[in-house]
């Protein structure tokens, strides 16, 4: 199990992060942005895979989302890096969620395909780490969006691109 109790560097970072999903019929009071604002700010929590991928949701405006993560040990495949999964993660975060800031309320959306390019290894020497998303163009039925991992220095870890269904909540 991967458990956030890090002594030293990056022990701050989620020792106060409060998880949980939020009920659809609030969420569908909110737009987009409104709801990942809340998320951003505090007000709702943030979503349970932060927990176990060590990131959250620290920025929101029209057309950009930003998450940070925290690589670590357990997120480690067999040959001694940060497993793909946690950038392709990341990305698909970000990305989505950038385009989410543009639906208005009573839509929703979900990823269709995701393209993800890894750059550099991630380790859990990397430190934190920051996803930005920002949307390319936004439909209404589909949405795109570019999205990129950086580490502390603005290093380029790994890039991707996303397209987005966009709906009716009903």
């Amino acid at each position: 199990m991967c458990r956030y109790t890090i002594k030293g560097k990056g022990a701050e970072f989620m020792a106060e992060i409060e998880t949980g999903i939020v009920p659809r019929k609030v969420m569908a009071t909110m737009s987009g942005l409104e709801f990942l604002a809340a998320i951003a700010a505090g007000r709702l929590p943030q979503p349970p895979i932060a927990v176990t991928l060590g990131f959250r949701l620290v920025e929101v405006a029209a057309g950009l989302v930003v998450f940070e993560g925290l690589p670590a040990a357990c997120h480690y495949n067999p040959i001694g890096s940060v497993h793909g999964g946690f950038a392709a993660t990341l990305l698909d975060s970000c990305m989505a969620c950038a385009v989410h800031t543009t639906v208005p309320v009573g839509q929703v959306y979900t990823s269709l395909e995701i393209k993800v390019n890894f750059v550099r290894p991630i380790t859990e020497t990397t430190g934190r780490v920051r996803a930005e998303g920002r949307v390319i163009h936004a439909g209404r039925t589909t949405g795109t969006a570019e999205g990129r991992i950086t580490d502390a220095a603005g290093k380029l870890l790994a890039h991707g691109t996303t397209t987005c269904l966009i709906f009716a909540a009903d």
